[in-house]
């Protein structure tokens, strides 16, 4: 029973870890930190959420989950289940390996769906898109719209719309052309991905969707930075504006775009140079540690 509890109260100081993250402005500050300390939080509640039913159905063993799961196999080979060891124990830990598969069915769902869809976008690029100079590196789609967004993958791709060229100086298409190359470059696809499979896993659990809206603005604000770091604040923050201005702007599912989220937050942020919180990022990390320790050590002992 006491490592349930451990299971338990890691879920619940990941509760508590995602609404401290949620409501805390340092995290805009240092958006990598903050990434990092968010997977963390998933992982932890991931593996806290599957060990949780088993560590319940094997409390008879008095084990670590991971022990107590190979007594489990080692009994049921021979055929012969300790005392206290019954139909509900049974279920509990059937229950947990179910939650496990739901999580990584869901990952797998949302990688197939996202890779298709990534795929026909393609496809529709290469009969539409053209390359142009004002936009060396991206494709460039002719629609009026401001849309600028990397189609990311193995081989990923920027695209801007006629509209942007028409929208931006060329300073700050620059700027916008880096920030979605960041996407590219750092595969930040692959970090909400966790994220898009908890919601689907877990939709009971509200706080894990606003996880999930957090780390995709983060993703963005991360992007800004590196833009920022070749092209100054001015630039990045004009091409915001611009877009917050234009109103209708397009991303295609499966990709990610610089004018998707909270444009006038991110605004504000990049006109404010703040240093990074070194000390609550260094503890925020210390913290993210010991919540995915608990679980993997549990499931590994």
């Amino acid at each position: 029973m006491a490592y349930a509890v451990h299971f338990a109260a890691t879920m619940l100081a990941c509760y508590l870890t995602a609404q401290v993250l949620s409501r805390s402005t340092w995290t805009w500050r240092s958006p990598r930190v903050a990434i990092v300390c968010w997977q963390a939080v998933g992982l932890a509640l991931g593996l806290s959420a599957m060990g949780l039913p088993m560590a319940l159905g094997l409390s008879a063993y008095d084990r670590p989950t991971g022990s107590a799961l190979l007594a489990l196999a080692d009994d049921l080979a021979h055929g012969a289940l300790p005392i206290g060891v019954g139909t509900f124990e049974l279920a509990s830990v059937g229950v947990g390996f179910g939650i496990g598969a739901v999580l990584v069915t869901t990952t797998v769902r949302s990688i197939h769906g996202t890779v298709r869809a990534q795929r026909r976008h393609r496809d529709l690029l290469s009969l539409v898109a053209r390359n142009d100079p004002a936009a060396p590196g991206a494709l460039v789609l002719d629609h009026p719209s401001a849309a600028a967004y990397c189609l990311p993958g193995v081989k990923p791709q920027v695209v801007v719309s006629a509209g942007t060229l028409s929208l931006l100086d060329r300073a700050e298409l620059a700027a916008v052309l880096s920030h979605e190359r960041a996407h590219a470059n750092e595969r930040h696809d692959l970090v909400l991905l966790p994220f898009t499979a908890l919601c689907r896993a877990l939709p009971w659990f509200g706080w894990v969707r606003d996880a999930h809206e957090r780390v995709a603005l983060l993703v963005e604000m991360r992007a800004d930075d590196k833009a920022r770091e070749l092209h100054a604040e001015a630039p990045l923050a004009g091409a915001l504006r611009q877009f917050a201005a234009a109103g209708h702007r397009i991303t295609p599912a499966g990709a990610l775009g610089v004018g998707d989220r909270d444009l006038d937050v991110r605004m504000q942020r990049l006109l404010v140079s703040d240093r990074p919180p070194r000390v609550l990022g260094a503890t925020a990390l210390a913290v993210a540690t010991m919540l995915v320790a608990l679980p993997v050590t549990l499931f590994l002992s």
